[in-house]
């Protein structure tokens, strides 16, 4: 029994009941996921149960999910829109930066740190948790509002001043006198190395490698190649010195013009949700609550008076650069935390002697608190206000919201369809599995993604759910009649058009009520027979009128057909399979050798 005990199996059984059993009572009580994660993860920890005695084991995993996050965000964020946010970057986020230090540090030094203890215990909470503030983004939806966006922003900043910020720390460290002093130096130019080498590789190998592992039409070979690249550039960035969330940021970034975008965003959904959570959980077993109840006046008054300072700072800052009330209030409730990123700050200054262990287990604490205290603080504060204080602006709703189609499948069928949407400048969304078909699209400057239209993350990392028209434009039956279910089923309020093979399959669209469709051949037929009565010496006016009534005829003949009657029998009950029959009985009886055999 000891043995099944410690074992790492009921660990992980322990760990995955906890979350299933806390995070769904917080989901219900609105307080969200993140704070029902961190709970369960105090309850599970070495200071309540004691089913977990090494939170950082977890957590050096769970960073997965971090890393796996940043890079689906980056898939979000084009080089042309990250290069809009510049200003917001090194105007807002600056200002923020240095408001929120200088007022942290002060707050430090009065409850009674050192200087420089009280600077980096500062500078660790200044920098945001990128993983709680991107989920609540998320799940209130605001990620891809102006708000929304500009403190993306100020995240990717703070980022990337972890690393100026650690070579600070070794450089303030007591033992830095009789360090070699070429080693900062010779850090920068290894980590900005690898930043290059980084771009390089996403400029120039990883679509032709995407492009490789789409031909073998092998799912998990492209699964495979896709936690390849997150992982792999994480560890690139983490050789460097540098974040690894940074690193699989970067990788998005590279990637999100690539062909394979939705595919890569749906294969890496699921490793991204389960590490993610598997990460807040890591946190919340790494309160330490013995810590806590010694040190117990200092951190409390530590969580106050940092979260209140910050909070104070950033909608100082916020006001001051021009932003409205609303939007300085929301970004102050939504960022007065500190974040992952403190804890390595913390731990490279315990290792250098700057901070003492028990300074590094003050100030994790504080942040550990003010990370579990900062989603309930603004779901509290949200209920309070109301919702009318609180408009929403047209220019927030993003235009590609509207009027938008996602067309699956682009062969010759789709490409025609196509044509006339974007006479209308008419924002389509395309995705093929045909790895040839989209690069060739590219060669003639249409942008289609590569995508497997019958997986159900894969419409949804394409837009489906926002999409007012579905175009199933695909030349299989049974490929079409899956999305159709799942069309269906998961995106109620998008219009199916469906793309038919033949009258059986025209009128099962309609019998599982896809009223929208079009026989693929059915049209072209008659334009062509209009062509060659044409040829005989019919007027146009006559052809155009004999096809109309052909399409007329038909369209009663299907009337009958949906209710069980075979126009061609004289009515038979029970109707099977339509039959091709001519309208009018051929005058010419075809000779025996004229049947094919």
């Amino acid at each position: 029994m000891t043995a099944i005990a410690n074992s790492q199996l009921l660990q992980a059984v322990a760990l995955l009941g906890a979350a299933v059993l806390v995070v769904p009572v917080f989901r219900a009580l609105k307080l969200g996921a993140v704070l029902g994660y961190l709970f369960a993860g105090v309850l599970v920890g070495p200071f309540v149960l004691g089913w977990f005695t090494d939170p950082e084991a977890i957590l050096g995993l769970a960073e997965l999910g971090v890393v796996m996050f940043l890079f689906v965000i980056g898939l979000e964020m084009r080089p042309a829109h990250l290069w809009a946010l510049r200003g917001t970057i090194y105007g807002l986020g600056l200002c923020q930066l240095v408001a929120c230090g200088a007022a942290l540090t002060a707050v430090a030094w009065a409850l009674g740190a050192a200087p420089r203890v009280a600077f980096v215990g500062a500078m660790g909470f200044v920098l945001t948790s990128t993983a709680i503030v991107m989920q609540l983004l998320s799940e209130s939806g605001e990620l891809s509002r102006p708000a929304g966006q500009k403190v993306v922003a100020i995240l990717l900043l703070e980022d990337l001043i972890i690393v100026p910020l650690l070579a600070l720390v070794a450089w303030m460290a007591p033992a830095h006198e009789s360090s070699a002093t070429g080693i900062p130096w010779l850090a920068a130019i290894t980590g900005l190395g690898c930043l290059l080498a980084l771009l390089a590789a996403g400029r120039w190998l990883l679509e032709p490698l995407f492009r490789v592992l789409a031909r073998s039409r092998v799912r998990e070979v492209l699964s495979a190649g896709a936690l390849l690249v997150v992982l792999g550039a994480a560890l690139l960035m983490q050789l460097g010195g540098l974040s690894m969330a940074l690193g699989a940021f970067l990788a998005g970034v590279l990637l999100s013009q690539s062909s394979f975008r939705h595919q890569l965003e749906a294969d890496i959904e699921p490793f991204r949700g389960l590490l993610l959570g598997l990460f807040f959980l890591g946190i919340g077993m790494a309160l330490d609550l013995h810590m806590v109840r010694e040190h117990l006046l200092f951190v409390l008054l530590g969580v106050v008076a940092m979260m209140l300072a910050k909070a104070l700072a950033i909608y100082a800052v916020g006001r001051a650069l021009g932003d409205s009330h609303a939007d300085a209030m929301d970004r102050a409730l939504l960022m007065p935390m500190g974040g992952e990123f403190a804890f390595v700050l913390y731990a490279g200054a315990a290792a250098s002697g700057l901070m003492s262990q028990e300074d590094n287990a003050r100030f994790t604490a504080i942040v550990v608190l003010s990370m579990a205290l900062a989603p309930l603080l603004s779901a509290a504060v949200h209920r309070l206000i109301p919702k009318a204080a609180r408009p929403v602006l047209p220019a927030d709703v993003p235009p590609c919201l509207t009027g938008s189609i996602l067309m699956i499948g682009f062969g010759r069928f789709g490409q025609v369809v196509s044509q006339s949407l974007l006479a209308r400048d008419i924002d389509v969304t395309v995705i093929d599995t045909d790895v040839e078909m989209v690069q060739a699209a590219s060669d003639f400057g249409f942008k289609i993604y590569y995508g497997d239209g019958t997986r159900l993350d894969v419409l949804e990392a394409a837009g489906a759910d926002k999409a007012q028209v579905i175009a199933i434009c695909v030349d299989s039956r049974s490929v079409a009649d899956t999305i159709v279910d799942i069309g269906k089923e998961s995106f109620p309020n998008a219009t199916l058009m469906v793309r038919t093979y033949d009258r059986e399959h025209a009128l099962r669209m309609v019998a599982q009520g896809v009223p929208v469709h079009v026989r693929e051949t059915f049209e072209s037929a008659l334009r062509f027979g209009s062509m060659a009565l044409v040829q005989l010496g019919a007027t146009p006016t006559e052809a155009e009128a004999i096809a109309d009534l052909v399409r007329r005829r038909d369209a009663e003949r299907f009337a009958r057909e949906l209710e069980g009657i075979d126009w061609a029998t004289a009515g038979l009950a029970n109707f099977k399979r339509p039959r091709p029959v001519p309208w009018t009985t051929p005058t010419h009886q075809p000779h025996p050798s004229d049947t094919l055999r």
